[in-house]
């Protein structure tokens, strides 16, 4: 069996979202780097830039801003990815956002305009992406998206993320579907709850990880490595027969209801 299947030496790839040092997005691409790929990134503009470059700068990680809601700036972003690297072998979409006022409140007391808004950048982003960069994948590859459990069962406080994560694992498969011909895997990674940026926009996220600790079969919460390892793995040769799925690395408390 080639060492190639399990390696991302010569691969190119795009990630997105990164805010700081404690960031999925900021692990897997870190992760990607040392085994071997060629990586852009994206922060969201230029104050978070002066968090996050400090990290990516000496990694050999081109930096770029990138706020989903305003026009042009995710086709922007491809382009210069693909001006760099010559093609995309994998992306990764690490993008999650609902107005507080929202995300803080009932689902039933959203408004309109905080729903549909929680839904473009955190989900139909990644569709958009999905058309803009597979004419780019013409060797195939990986697409992933982050999830989390609250899109599939009730979480406490997680509010009107979970209608948008399950929107968003929805589109994943309809994706798998569409891309399936071009030989681009789609997949989204559901990790267990750690402390990023987003997720301390949760209420009472302390207790949600205490919740998930205490039932995890592992008897303890995943790291943001562990978080990395499963999705370079995704984006690897070994991983070509796998897409469509929702794929769990949460130390085991999906399986726990």
């Amino acid at each position: 069996m080639s060492n190639t299947l399990f390696s991302l030496a010569g691969k190119k790839g795009l990630i997105l979202g990164i805010a700081n040092d404690n960031s999925i997005a900021f692990g897997c691409a870190r992760l990607m780097r040392a085994l071997g790929a060629q990586v852009v990134a994206t922060c969201l503009n230029e104050k978070a830039r002066k968090f996050v470059e400090p990290h990516t700068a000496p990694l050999d990680i081109e930096l770029l801003e990138c706020d989903v809601e305003q026009e042009g700036q995710l086709q922007a972003v491809v382009d210069r990815a693909v001006q760099k690297m010559g093609r995309l072998d994998f992306v990764i979409h690490s993008i999650a956002w609902a107005p507080l006022a929202d995300l803080h409140g009932d689902v039933i007391d959203s408004s309109r305009e905080g729903f549909a808004r929680a839904v473009s950048v955190s989900c139909h982003s990644f569709a958009e992406l999905g058309k803009l960069c597979a004419p780019h994948m013409q060797g195939g590859g990986a697409m992933l998206a982050m999830t989390y459990l609250g899109s599939g069962e009730v979480v406490p406080h997680y509010g009107l993320m979970g209608p948008v994560k399950a929107a968003l694992e929805s589109t994943v498969r309809y994706m798998s579907l569409e891309l399936g011909g071009k030989s681009i895997r789609v997949h989204a990674v559901s990790p267990g709850p750690i402390l990023t940026r987003a997720a301390s926009g949760i209420a009472h996220f302390d207790n949600l990880m205490a919740t998930a600790e205490a039932k995890a079969p592992l008897q303890r919460l995943v790291t943001l490595d562990e978080i990395a390892q499963l999705s370079a793995f995704l984006c690897m040769d070994a991983a070509s027969g796998m897409t469509g799925q929702t794929i769990y690395v949460d130390a085991g408390v999906h399986a726990m209801d």
